[in-house]
Order: structure tokens, then sequence, then C-alpha cells
């Protein structure tokens, strides 16, 4: 296994183990790793639960994470250090899919691969990855790069239908076209007010309200706030950016209007949030 830094945009590596190494220190980077084949358990977080073949999982900087193989394992790692790097082939649109995934993909605990059908998708992607990081033909880092944002978007799609936490696959396919709504939009803030919302699904305002909060678990301004500050939490975390870029990127009016609203919801302001993080 490599060390735990990564000094490029991202790395493909993929290798067979009877055993796991443990990771020493922390990492800072994120990995999205695939079971090629094998069996086991992964334990993320003190949660604990068995791998098999085809399974993919997403581990974050934080993510105390550990693989004990109960049978030869040949695992693939896609590692990630920054999902804000400039012109590293991953799209802006790809870059927003990131942000989603890395915000809900934890919820809940296992494969992040829910559909049957995309796993049998994934899985030649990953392929034709570990086949590109072999031969190094021509072209090798732009078809690199397309498989890369294929793998992400097919990722969120998974995510997608199974968040909040209230969400899974018996909901009401109209709940989920919101949340999907809401988060397509959140960097533009006039398409996320209750008016756009109604406008766009063709219902009452009153009735929005209520539909939210009893298909979601809570309310539509509280859902809206919330992944938006967990937007500016993974910036101010993972990326150099100011907070007055922070803020003309979510659409707000200013930094001040930023520093109130993140202070209001996490009782610090951005700056003092960067500094705790960057101290731990």
């Amino acid at each position: 296994m490599k060390n735990n830094f990564l000094h490029e945009p991202y790395s493909i590596h993929f290798e067979t183990l009877d055993v796991f190494p443990e990771m020493q220190g922390r990492k800072n980077f994120f990995e999205l790793v695939f079971i090629l084949t094998g069996t086991g358990q992964h334990c993320i977080n003190q949660h604990s639960f068995s791998y098999y073949q085809n399974h993919m999982f997403l581990l974050t900087p934080q993510d105390c994470s550990k693989f004990s193989i109960d049978e030869t394992t040949r695992f693939f790692f896609l590692r990630f250090s920054n999902i804000y790097l400039k012109n590293n082939g991953i799209s802006k649109e790809n870059i927003q899919r990131l942000e989603f995934i890395l915000q809900n993909a934890n919820h809940r605990p296992g494969c992040i691969l829910k559909n049957q059908s995309d796993k049998a998708l994934v899985r030649p992607v990953i392929e034709a990855l570990i086949r590109e990081a072999v031969n190094k033909d021509i072209y090798h880092s732009e078809i690199t790069e397309q498989l890369i944002n294929t793998l992400i978007v097919v990722v969120a799609r998974n995510i997608a239908k199974y968040l909040p936490q209230k969400i899974d696959e018996t909901s009401d396919e109209r709940i989920i076209d919101i949340l999907n709504y809401i988060q397509s939009n959140i960097y533009e803030p006039e398409r996320i007010r209750t008016e756009s919302i109604c406008k766009e699904f063709g219902i009452s305002g009153n009735y929005l309200g209520k539909y939210f909060k009893k298909h979601s678990g809570e309310t539509l301004q509280s859902y809206i706030n919330n992944y938006k500050i967990t937007l500016i939490e993974h910036r101010l975390k993972y990326s150099d950016r100011r907070i007055t870029e922070i803020a003309s990127e979510l659409g707000f009016t200013d930094e001040s209007h930023l520093n109130k609203f993140f202070k209001a919801q996490r009782g610090k302001s951005p700056k003092t949030f960067r500094m705790e993080f960057a101290g731990q």
C-alpha cells in the first residue's frame, strides 16, 4: 500500500491481498474502493459488515476504516486528494456530484451501489481503468479521465435514491425528484426558492411544505440549509478558497452574509471552523 499522502489530483491503485495493512496517521485523500474478487469484513467508523465481489465503498479522510480479509481479495482504489483542483479533467458538474457523494454516502453503511444493474456497469469501467493504467497507451490520460467521470455519475445516481435518511427505495418518486432538483440547483438561490420549486413541480406552496416534511422528515428550508452548510464545510476543509470566493459561488450576497449564515448554523465563524480543522 502507498503512504497516507497523495500529491496528484487522483491516483489509481489495485492489488491482491491476504492481509490488509493498517493505515497509520491521518490521510489527505478520499477513495473509492471496489472489490474485484474476494470476501471479508469492512469496519468503518465502528460499523462492521460483510463485503463481497462488486461491492464499492467511499472513504473520507476522517473515516476510521479497516478491511479484515476472509478470502484473498483483489482491491481497486480510486484516490483523489482535492476535488477542487482545477484543470484535472473532472468537469464542474462532476465536482458538484462528488460533493453530493461526499455529503451523503456514509449516511448508510455498506456498499454504495444499490442498483444491481449498476454493479454490472461499474465493473467494466473499473476493469477499463486498470487496463489504461497498465498499458498507458496513446491518449490513456484522456480516456482515464472520461472513465472516472462516468464512475462518479453512476455512484451519484445510486446515492441519490436513498437520501436523506428517511428516504429509501420505497419512497414516493416525487420527493426524490424534488431532492435531486434542489441538489442540482443549490448554487442558484433563485431556483430553490419555494415559488420556483412549486412552479417546477406544479404544486402549491402550502402543499409543498407539508409534503416535503412528511416524506423527508425535515422542513424544506432545513434541508436546504443543511445541504448548503455541508458544501461550505467541504470547501473550508478541503480547499484553499477564500471565504469571499465561497460566498460568491454559493449565492451569498457577500462574505458577511455567509459568515452570519454559518455562525447561525454552527455557532462559530467559517474562519474559526477552518483553523480548528487544520489544527486537528
